[in-house]
């Protein structure tokens, strides 16, 4: 299994790259994979060649290979103007269109101010659906003051544990083992389409009748 995580930070050291960081820390505690580190800025001369030339240079070619190929992907980027990076979108831009269709993606952003928490919803979240990828439920979002809060602490666990689990393959009874009830407890229990589901060791994830939901409630 092999996780590809793409930084759009622009400076060295930058947190970007640190939320990136934690992020693929946070999903290797779920799950065994290899990871790889696309930095956009050490690619922006050819990514600006590619779209002169319409030909990608050898590192430009190998990084998009990497994307393409990878079971599941951390893109993360700065703020500029409200939105993502132009370097962030040049880069996607030059990805072919079905290279992400159902592949998992673990959305972060970072900022000044808690005032562009909601790029990941307003930007980030439409661009990945349109090129197909399943976005997952949880995107993190970064400002300057939240580094070292329990709070970002949270999201980026949870955040990882969702990616582990849709990178995993579900299991089939008979045919392999079940997926890691840990991994699955880390997260909130919903299936790809949003029913509620329950964790059986024996048989993966089973979905539990709403009224059975609701009747678990009662007061007796």
């Amino acid at each position: 299994m092999r996780i590809v995580v793409v930084s759009a930070g622009l400076s060295s050291p930058s947190s970007t790259r640190l939320l990136a960081d934690r992020l693929t820390t946070a999903t290797l505690e779920h799950v065994d994979a290899e990871t790889e580190v696309i930095e956009l800025r050490e690619l922006a001369t050819e990514i600006a060649q590619h779209f002169v030339t319409g030909f990608p240079p050898a590192r430009l070619a190998a990084a998009l290979d990497a994307v393409a190929a990878a079971d599941g992907l951390i893109a993360v980027t700065p703020v500029f103007a409200g939105s993502y990076s132009g370097l962030f979108k040049s880069f996607f831009d030059l990805i072919d269109k079905d290279s992400l269709t159902g592949k998992p993606v673990l959305l972060g952003a970072t900022g000044g101010t808690a005032r562009h928490s909601l790029v990941t919803e307003h930007a980030l979240r439409p661009l990945f659906t349109y090129l197909r990828a399943l976005v997952l439920p949880t995107a993190v979002y970064a400002a300057s003051e939240d580094w070292g809060e329990e709070g970002l602490a949270q999201r980026i666990a949870r955040a990882g544990a969702e990616l582990a689990r849709f990178t995993t393959p579900a299991a089939v009874p008979g045919r392999g083992p079940a997926p890691d009830v840990d991994t699955a407890a880390a997260i909130a229990p919903r299936s790809l389409t949003g029913a509620i589901t329950s964790v059986d060791p024996a048989d993966g994830f089973v979905t539990v009748p709403f009224e059975q939901r609701l009747a678990a409630l009662r007061v007796p």
